[in-house]
């Protein structure tokens, strides 16, 4: 008997990050559903540069409805060296840092996908609130393509 041991695929981030154009506000146009996001409608980040070699990341959502009372968090967001600014880590309670890697990304900056390298985590982000079907069609092909479980996805409430 041969019996052979794979590797789980090693997730692959886009090849380089522009920070400063990857500032400024996402909508969240879907994710994987976290207990940490429970109730959320209507969600963003936003991102601010720092000069003090970190940004910063506002996130906001709507909890209940789209109307809801709105509910907000900020973190720090640091720079993974050598990974031409693709993998970050989010931080939103000191000590803890989250893996945030962009996966995919707009040649333009008009979506932009995020997820932790054990695939768990999943963000489907664009600068406007609403993401034109085709766009939305292809970039969930490419996750199936990469190994996500594509039937996890909820799309995000936004108004």
């Amino acid at each position: 008997m041969n019996y052979e041991i794979t590797q789980p695929e090693i997730l692959q981030t886009v090849d380089h990050v522009d920070l400063k154009k990857y500032m400024g506000k996402w909508f969240e146009i879907a994710s994987y559903p976290q207990r940490f996001q429970k109730g959320c409608h209507c969600t963003t980040a936003e991102y601010t540069l720092t000069d003090k070699g970190y940004a910063i990341v506002e996130n906001k959502c709507n909890i209940g409805s789209v109307t809801g009372k709105l509910s907000s968090i900020k973190g720090k967001v640091f720079v993974e060296e050598n990974s031409g600014n693709a993998k970050l880590k989010v931080q939103f309670f000191w000590p803890f840092k989250a893996k945030y890697w962009i996966i995919d990304l707009a040649d333009d900056y008009s979506y932009a996908v995020v997820s932790h390298p054990n695939k768990k985590y999943l963000w489907i982000l664009s600068r406007t609130p609403k993401m034109e079907s085709y766009i939305y069609q292809r970039i969930v092909l490419r996750l199936k393509q990469k190994g996500f479980d594509i039937t996890k996805l909820q799309v995000t409430k936004q108004i």
